[in-house]
């Protein structure tokens, strides 16, 4: 039996100890047998679609089966797919130049990976963090958020159903079992969360010199060229801003907007929700905060705005009264609010877009950089040379130009990262290498 209901730290120990013991006693898993460890989780996602689904929107109270069916089903599928297809080319030794003799770089799995997943998407993350990590030859626990009670139960069964628990294993439980897990000797845990949250997991793993792959988040900021096409990219950042209510981590946070453009953004933007969402409140498709907490903390934000003397711009197109509905915010446009505001401070997570306004490009760089490193970067623009300036004086873990979010699914480019928005990386070989050891190897001439 694979799934761990609110396990005892010996407990969770023990499945550790299961995991190494049959790692060491068997040689490194076969492509062969990689590809079929890796078709199991294909199959879940195949046969169990709906499940997934049903189980999202209980967690969420109403959550878009839509996003459900592309973020939790259709994307994983497409990635562990794709990982299946590249997985015998990757394992392949890499050979490296020497004068003499011969050299090269052998990828080994490491023994047992540990998983600690967010609530926001939790089928995608546990999914695409199974991909690497099996396609490396490892063995795997995942640790799924106690905010999906739902989700987090349906996992640990589907998982159960095709797996042994010496081969990947789902431990649920609370803060108490998650800091457990964390503090385990794994061979290298992935965790994806908060930044808050990741400095503890950081702190727990380092005990036993556990290596770590941290995804956390931060304040992606979007930029509007004047050169750029700016109906497309206001529309374009709008509709992102609102795939899954904003909580995803690579979500647009604030978007600079030249000074003369403000008044068509948010014409732009009422325009762009109401054809998406010409009602809300009983709207299926428009996703509710995923709970109490994060709800009054949303609204903690728009009170202390409003009171600041703030703007806020609410795209209610029906002009309904949300107050009733099950933890569901109006999206909220927010006119040039103050640095010292909390939703200019912290990670948005939520429908909440904050517009500043910006004369040069060199004040709007000097803002970014004055800041911890996001996650995502977002550029609209058709200025080859200010596009390059973005690049070079600017750091965060993913650009996507003329698009938000989209470097986050391309199976091909590392995903992670920098200072406080991560480190390490994963997705693609860029996985494949992150759960493996790259041994060097030296054969040494005659």
């Amino acid at each position: 039996m694979t799934v761990i209901e609110r396990p005892a730290a010996t407990d969770i120990r023990a499945t550790l100890e299961k995991q190494r013991a049959a790692f060491q006693a068997s040689e490194p898993y076969t492509a062969e047998q990689r590809c079929e460890l890796l078709d199991r989780a294909i199959g879940l996602l195949v046969e169990h679609e709906q499940d997934i689904i049903d189980a999202l929107s209980a967690d969420f109270g109403h959550r878009s089966p839509m996003f459900s069916r592309g973020s939790e089903v259709l994307s994983p599928l497409a990635t562990l797919k794709q990982t299946k297809a590249k997985l015998v080319e990757w394992m392949q030794p890499e050979a490296r130049h020497v004068e003499q003799g011969e050299a090269w770089v052998q990828y080994q799995p490491l023994g047992v990976v540990g998983i600690v997943t967010a609530w926001n998407v939790p089928g995608n993350m546990v999914f695409n963090g199974l991909a690497g990590a099996l396609a490396a030859g490892n063995r795997v626990m995942i640790k799924p958020s106690e905010f999906n009670p739902q989700t987090s139960a349906l996992i640990a069964r589907l998982i159960s159903s095709v797996y042994a628990e010496e081969e990947v294993a789902v431990i649920t439980g609370g803060a108490e079992v998650g800091q457990a897990f964390c503090s385990l000797p794994f061979d290298h845990l992935l965790f994806t969360g908060a930044t808050s949250i990741g400095k503890h997991v950081l702190r727990a793993a380092a005990e036993n010199l556990v290596p770590v792959t941290l995804e956390l988040g931060g304040k992606s900021p979007v930029i509007i060229s004047r050169s750029a096409d700016f109906q497309a990219a206001a529309s374009k950042i709008v509709v992102g801003k609102m795939l899954n209510a904003g909580q995803l981590c690579v979500a647009p946070d604030y978007v600079f907007v030249p000074e003369e453009s403000m008044e068509a953004f948010i014409a732009i933007a009422k325009a762009v929700v109401a054809k998406m969402f010409p009602t809300l409140k009983d709207n299926p498709d428009y996703t509710s905060v995923i709970n109490a907490r994060h709800y009054q903390r949303l609204q903690g934000y728009l009170t202390e705005a409003r009171e600041a003397g703030v703007e806020l711009i609410e795209l209610n197109p029906a002009g309904e009264d949300l107050s009733q509905a099950h933890n569901k915010i109006v999206p909220t446009l927010l006119r040039n609010p103050g640095s010292q505001l909390q939703v200019m401070q912290d990670e948005i997570f939520g429908p909440l877009l904050p517009l500043k306004p910006y004369r040069d490009i060199t004040e709007v760089l000097a803002f970014i950089n004055a800041r911890p490193h996001p996650l995502g970067l977002y550029y609209f623009g058709k200025d080859a040379a200010e596009e390059a300036l973005v690049l070079r004086r600017t750091s965060s873990g993913g650009v996507t130009l003329n698009g938000v979010m989209s470097h986050a699914g391309v199976e091909s480019l590392p995903f992670g990262g920098v200072g406080a928005s991560g480190m390490g990386a994963y997705h693609g070989i860029d996985g494949f290498r992150t759960f493996s050891h790259a041994r060097a190897v030296f054969r040494a001439g005659n």
